[in-house]
Parts: C-alpha cells; sequence; structure tokens
C-alpha cells in the first residue's frame, strides 16, 4: 500500500508532516540542512528578535544528572537486575534555558535564511515578541523568501489582547502564512485560539513549561546557569499536556495546528494527529538522539499507517476528538476484561495493582480479576504490553 506523507499547511507544502522546532537544533542555515539531510519534511528555524539573545551558560540538562549515576551504582551493588529501566540518559525530559537566537537577524537575512532555502524545503521562520519588534523584522524575514513565519507567544503577557495586538500587527506586515506558537501557561486556549483566530493562518502548540528547578544531589548546585538556576521543561514529560492543548485549540478553530511537545516516536506523532495536529515539530529527541530522529519518526509514521490500513495522516486526523466526552464517563467500577489469547501471564498488571484485585492464575497462567476488589482505575489496562486488558466500553 502507497503511503503518501505529504500535508499542506496553509498553503505551505511539506515534503512529510515532521519538521524542526525553533531551539538548538535549528540555530543556523547549517544545522537546518543537516536536518533535511536527516529526514525532516519542513523546516522551522529558531526565533529570532531584534537583539540578539545573551544566553546563559550551561542551558540545558536532562533530567538525571546526578541521580542516575547514585541509582545506576545502588542498583549495582544490590544486584538489581533491570538496569535497564534506569533511565541514564534523561530521555524523559529536559530542561534549559534557552532563549531566542543569539545571532543578529540581519546575518540570518543575509545568509542563515538562505542557505536553509538551499534544501529546497519549506521554511518557516520563529520571530518574537512585540507587536513593535515584529513590526520591523516581518517584512525583512519575508524579503529573505521565507514561506511563513511562527510567531512565539513565550514572553508575552497572558493576556488576549496582547496576543491579539502582536497577532493583528504581524499579519498587517506581511503577506506569507503567519502561525501563532501558544504557551502552556495561559488557563484557557480556546480563548486565545479565538482572539487571533482571524489573524492567523495556523497554531502551533505548544512552548515550554516552566520555570522548573532541578538540583544535582552530588553537590547540591543547580544545573543551569540563569537567574534562580531554573529553565523550562520539554521532552516527553510535556507531552499530555501538548495533545490536551492541541486538542483544545482543533476544536475551536478550522486552522492547521502543528503538534510540538514530546514527539519522539511515531507513534507520539500519530496521537498529535488524532487530536486534530496536521503536522509536529521535533526538537529535545533530536537533541539527545541527532538529527536522523526525524528520518526515524517519519518511518514510524508510515508503518503505523499501513500496518492500520491508512494511506495518509488525514486518515487518522481529529479521529480522537469525537471520543473526548463532554462529561464524566462513569463514576461506577468497571472491572477490565481480560483476552487469554493475548495474556503472557508477565504480572505485570497484578504488580500494579493497589486494589490486589488482580493476578495471574497458577494454573491458567492468565491474569484474572476479582470484580469485587477492583476500583476500576485503568492502570493494568495501561500497563500491560500485551493489550489483554481492556474495558468493554468507552462511553
Amino acid at each position: 500500500m502507497a503511503i503518501d506523507l505529504t500535508v499542506d499547511i496553509a498553503g505551505i507544502p511539506l515534503k512529510n508532516p515532521v519538521l524542526t522546532a525553533a531551539g538548538p537544533t535549528s540555530r543556523d542555515g547549517e544545522t537546518l540542512a543537516e536536518a533535511a539531510r536527516g529526514g525532516v519534511g519542513g523546516l522551522v528555524a529558531k526565533t529570532i528578535s531584534v537583539k540578539p539573545a545573551e544566553v546563559p551558560r550551561p542551558n540545558m540538562q536532562t533530567l538525571d544528572r546526578g541521580k542516575s549515576q547514585w541509582l545506576l551504582a545502588t542498583a549495582m551493588q544490590h544486584q538489581i537486575v533491570h538496569l535497564e529501566r534506569i533511565q541514564v540518559r534523561g530521555a524523559y525530559g529536559l530542561l534549559n534555558h534557552e532563549l531566542w537566537s543569539d545571532k543578529h537577524y540581519q546575518k540570518w537575512l543575509d545568509y542563515e535564511y538562505p542557505r536553509a532555502k538551499e534544501t529546497g524545503l519549506a521554511l518557516i521562520a520563529s520571530m518574537g515578541y512585540t507587536p513593535d519588534e515584529l513590526k520591523k523584522l516581518a517584512p525583512l524575514v519575508q524579503k529573505a523568501g521565507v514561506d511563513g513565519i511562527e510567531f512565539s507567544t513565550h514572553y508575552i503577557e497572558t493576556d488576549p489582547k496582547v496576543f491579539n495586538d502582536v497577532a493583528k500587527t504581524l499579519k498587517e506586515s506581511v503577506d506569507i502564512p503567519i502561525f501563532a506558537k501558544m504557551s502552556p501557561h495561559v488557563k484557557d486556549l480556546t480563548v486565545f485560539t479565538k482572539a487571533v483566530d482571524r489573524y492567523v493562518d495556523g497554531f502551533v502548540a505548544i512552548n515550554t513549561l516552566g520555570p522548573c528547578l532541578h538540583i544535582d544531589i552530588e553537590t547540591g548546585r543547580p544545573l543551569l546557569g540563569g537567574p534562580g538556576g531554573v529553565g523550562w521543561l520539554s521532552g516527553p514529560a510535556i507531552k499530555p499536556l501538548a495533545i490536551r492543548a492541541v486538542a483544545d485549540i482543533a476544536r475551536g478553530t478550522t486552522k492547521p495546528v502543528i503538534g510540538v511537545g514530546g514527539v519522539s516516536t511515531g507513534a507520539d506523532a500519530i496521537e498529535f494527529f488524532m487530536v486534530g495536529a496536521s503536522a509536529v515539530q521535533v526538537c529535545t529527541a533530536a537533541i539527545l538522539e541527532g538529527q536522523s530522529v526525524y528520518g526515524r519518526i517519519v518511518t514510524e509514521i508510515a508503518e503505523f499507517l499501513d500496518s492500520h490500513g491508512h494511506t495518509s495522516t488525514e486518515d487518522v486526523h481529529g479521529i480522537a476528538l469525537k471520543h473526548l466526552p463532554s462529561e464524566t464517563l462513569r463514576i461506577e467500577s468497571l472491572p477490565p476484561t481480560v483476552n487469554e489469547e493475548a495474556c503472557s501471564g508477565c504480572g505485570l498488571c497484578s504488580k500494579s495493582c493497589i486494589y490486589s484485585a488482580i493476578a495471574v492464575n497458577a494454573k491458567t497462567t492468565k491474569a484474572q480479576v476479582n470484580s469485587e476488589l477492583c476500583y476500576g482505575c485503568g492502570v493494568c489496562v495501561s500497563i500491560c504490553p500485551h493489550r489483554a486488558l481492556s474495558f468493554e466500553t468507552s462511553g
């Protein structure tokens, strides 16, 4: 079955639905060219502003410095066998004190954007932050040949009126598609979506979450070099928040939404597509794995679509939105059912059940649920590696 991964975002054609995100892995034209070689379908450049950023150092750290080394040593001392479950790499999240680009915008206009355009991929510039700054930069960036502009709201007040003014100014300054990158810190994304919907051609969600603090337990010091040692969280740890944000925005607009936040596998991308995203951006995974990560994610997207009888991402676009209940699904206990053919008797469900309601039957070596003890919490269903547990109805 032929899989078509090309997508169109507000008139911008993408080779596939995986883009770079504004950050360290899109910091200049050469890095963007490397991402293109790694299989990305479109380019989003690092955010620029009227003045270069003065970035504190160190400015990026995984979430396990000090802890993982101690845990690994302790596990070896006590001969704990499942050492692979200790995340030495810190892949569940990254803290950063990244700012916008530390290069002058003129360097981007003269060299970085043109270098990125040499790849033949669509290029979206990222800009910030105030109406005056965008009014100055936007026409220059458009003249440099970019295909669209993403404007960051990371340092904008959580006020819909200010957000509206920024979007309006940018829309009046250029005639290429513009995208609003939404902050996870606003209380009601639907309000902000409505505030700018008439001015933008699409949305990006979400930005990093914070400020957060992480301490190295071997030194007692913070791991980042900015004021207070704080940083902003990215990676798989924020994906559920990003998924919810995309769903909220998608239900409030007909404009395309680009999902970003914790995409490290094809399955992550599919999840974003199912709640209404038309494409995804990747940053943390590219920092930890390298620029070839884009191609791997694209391959995994294609494999999922093919294995489920789909020919494009449009086949799964938004299909989860109809299943999101407007009210509580249920309050009564509903024990899961066991598919004995799928059950391997691994016992993970039993270990995770705090209600002692499920165990592996010694005779059948299959999971068995005690309906009187079961609270219907769903942990066993989510943890089963073989999908042998399920609820009969999901509403």
